[in-house]
């Protein structure tokens, strides 16, 4: 039988010599904690919220995010394809998530504020309604990606081929429009 662990608050702890006890953890806070390389499968996080933690490599097999924070986090190259992919809803908030990788996820109205994304993988992702402000999207990759009504306006460095995704109604800037043009080949003087 899984812990169940509710309003508890964890700060400045290593979760790699201390292991975090497998459980479901809800309305608990996290804050300058490692799980780098941690082992999180079938963990259950809801209404939590990470604050300047690093999670990068960490197993997420099974892992559930249910409207859970992350501010501030070092993430890179986490898998999150491999979580339960029922409920699976998360906001982030000034966070490395580079090399990451969330393809085929749902992640509907899902927020990217202030995020680097560098070769993110969101290949086959639904991120309809979503939201990337001010991001770092080189090299991220965005092929037959449902888009739809996704704002991108304050986002830049993306290059996303309007052939292999779904952009309906969705929301760029004029200055970043070369993102959504490059395959075509023409140059595109900036002002």
């Amino acid at each position: 039988m899984q812990a169940y662990i509710l309003d508890q608050n964890y700060q400045n702890i290593n979760f790699n010599k201390q292991p975090l006890e497998k459980g479901e953890y809800e309305n608990c806070t996290f804050r300058n904690c490692s799980f780098e390389y941690a082992d999180l499968s079938g963990f259950s996080f809801t209404d939590c919220e990470f604050t300047g933690c690093n999670l990068s490599m960490a197993k997420l097999v099974k892992a559930s995010f249910r409207d859970t924070a992350f501010k501030e986090c070092k993430m890179l190259g986490l898998q999150f394809n491999d979580c339960n992919d029922f409920g699976l809803s998360f906001t982030f908030d000034e966070c490395l998530l580079n090399n990451a990788v969330f393809y085929k996820t749902s992640i509907k109205k899902t927020v990217f504020k202030n995020s680097r994304l560098i070769e993110t993988d969101f290949a086959e992702c639904d991120l309809s309604n979503s939201v990337f402000k001010n991001c770092d999207l080189s090299g991220a990759i965005f092929d037959n990606t449902s888009l739809e009504k996704a704002d991108f306006r304050t986002s830049f460095n993306y290059s996303i081929d309007p052939t292999l995704n779904r952009l309906k109604k969705a929301k760029f800037s004029l200055s970043e429009v070369h993102g959504l043009l490059y395959k075509l080949d023409i140059e595109i003087e900036r002002d």
